[in-house]
């Protein structure tokens, strides 16, 4: 299918870039020792004479901020460059009192990379085209019924990095999967909170629609702050410029807000162009030079990220909302981690498989529904997890006695030491002795002829009846599979 075809809508090909505002969790913010973060500050608290920009104040460059946009940058696949500066941005705004914004335009710290998105089970690679470093500017409030605005600071010089999208989207449906691909990967190089409910991470959304290979004039949607909008924004704009145009009205360049209660994008003012700017470089920072030996020391200590997880996980044939759910999970945990457990089993497909599951299944739910669950170091959870499979394995513990015995081991309050003894004490272990299962078994049989008949017969139903049975008379302990097998074995001899 042609990418026309694949992503028309009503004969229009829908284009979309985002530029993504991620706020760096640096200590203090970009320029100014002043507390980063803002949450629950009283207003224009957080401030100095940095923020205020008042005369004579110089900026100092945060360099923890270098370190995280050079982790952002290999999460983006892509590397930090050698040599980057700033700009002054210029713009006249109540709640940017130096009359400008110090960014970077003409060099900027990240250059090119991708983002790997899946969509309906296919897999396709956005385009980067810049990272780039550059300070917030504070916030105006305008209460209702009122006849003036009041401006806070507190945000004024967060840090912030601007990841800049080539325009290779094409629906709203990537449009989300983009945004909520690039959180993850904010969350597991450690560069951000992410928090969307703080602001964190915004989104500009750019759309424009044509029935040529000429782009169309594009709307930007600013501040999305959930992937929901997100994918909503593009819906509504794709639509709306659609009708424009068949109307034979034109779409005008702007910049747009998003209702969230009426899912529609509403204008605000009109767009820009960079040389409304009126950019030149900062004359009060220095270049910033990168030694080599200092970007591959970043490297050396990236995570693994998910998209190498993935793979990995692949393998052991977890499906996709499994695996997405296992990432999704690990970032979300502040006090433990799923992966670092998973990964010691890595080179074992089945047994990753199993315990996997468990994970998902049993701890995941138990941690999210706030049970009192210890913390134990990941080591000792991966060890845990491999005496139970040995449990099961050897046949000594079935589906539900595993999920009773993890559960026990999770939110007991003394450790377990020796598992196998607990299981066994708890009545949680079951029955593989063939020859103690074939006595029973006799018994049964001999009781029950008329299933034996039955299942001679062809009724397989009957053979349920009989492990029933089996299972009755040892209180539930018998291993169903293995008494399956000696069931038939013994029908079989008669």
């Amino acid at each position: 299918m042609t990418k026309a075809n694949k992503y028309m809508y009503k004969g229009y090909l829908p284009t979309i870039g985002i530029e993504c505002h991620v706020q760096l969790k640096t200590k203090t913010k970009l320029f100014a020792a002043v507390d980063n973060d803002a949450r629950d500050a009283a207003p224009n608290t957080l401030v100095s004479h940095i923020c205020f920009g008042l005369p004579g104040s110089l900026p100092v460059l945060n360099s923890e901020a270098l370190v995280l946009a050079s982790r952002a940058g290999f999460a983006l696949n892509s590397r930090p460059q050698n040599n980057s500066h700033f700009d002054r941005k210029h713009y006249f705004y109540p709640d940017l009192p130096k009359g400008y914004q110090i960014t970077q335009f003409e060099a900027p710290i990240i250059l090119g990379g991708k983002v790997s998105i899946s969509v309906d089970g296919e897999t396709k690679d956005i385009g980067i085209t810049r990272a780039h470093l550059e300070e917030d500017a504070g916030k105006s409030s305008h209460e209702a019924g009122k006849d003036y605005s009041v401006v806070d600071l507190n945000r004024a010089g967060t840090p912030l990095l601007e990841i800049v999208s080539e325009p290779d989207l094409h629906s709203a449906a990537e449009a989300k999967a983009y945004a909520s691909e690039l959180h993850l990967l904010m969350l597991f190089a450690d560069v951000s909170d992410a928090n969307l409910y703080y602001g964190n991470m915004r989104f500009d959304v750019n759309v424009s629609v044509s029935k040529n290979d000429k782009l169309g004039t594009r709307s930007e949607t600013k501040n999305l702050n959930s992937f929901r909008s997100v994918e909503k924004a593009v819906e509504y704009e794709i639509k709306r410029q659609v009708e424009l145009l068949e109307k034979g009205e034109k779409v005008v360049q702007e910049t747009r807000g998003f209702d969230d209660a009426k899912q529609r994008t509403f204008s605000q003012r009109t767009k820009e162009d960079a040389n409304d700017y009126r950019y030149f470089p900062e004359p009060d920072l220095p270049p910033v030079t990168l030694s080599d030996e200092y970007i591959n020391s970043i490297e050396a200590s990236m995570p693994k990220m998910p998209g190498v997880w993935r793979t990995s996980l692949n393998k052991a044939r977890l499906d996709h909302a499994q695996i997405e759910l296992l990432l999704e999970s690990e970032v979300e945990s502040p006090t433990v981690s799923y992966l670092s457990v998973i990964n010691h089993f890595i080179d074992s497909p089945d047994k990753l498989k199993k315990i996997s599951n468990w994970i998902i299944n049993i701890e995941i739910p138990l941690r999210k529904n706030k049970h009192d669950i210890k913390v134990l170091d990941d080591s000792k959870r991966a060890s845990q997890y491999t005496e139970v499979y040995k449990l099961v394995e050897a046949g000594s513990l079935s589906s539900n006695g595993a999920q009773d015995l993890i559960t026990a081991i999770l939110t007991s309050e003394n450790e377990i030491i020796d598992i196998p003894k607990y299981a066994s004490e708890k009545g949680l272990s079951q029955n593989s002795n063939q020859d103690e299962l074939s006595e029973i078994i006799s018994e049964i049989i001999a009781n029950n002829m008329k299933a034996v008949e039955d299942f001679k017969a062809g009724e397989v139903k009957a053979i349920g009846f009989l492990v029933g049975q089996v299972m009755k008379a040892s209180n539930g302990k018998a291993n169903p599979g293995i008494a399956q097998k000696i069931i038939r074995d013994q029908i079989s001899s008669l």
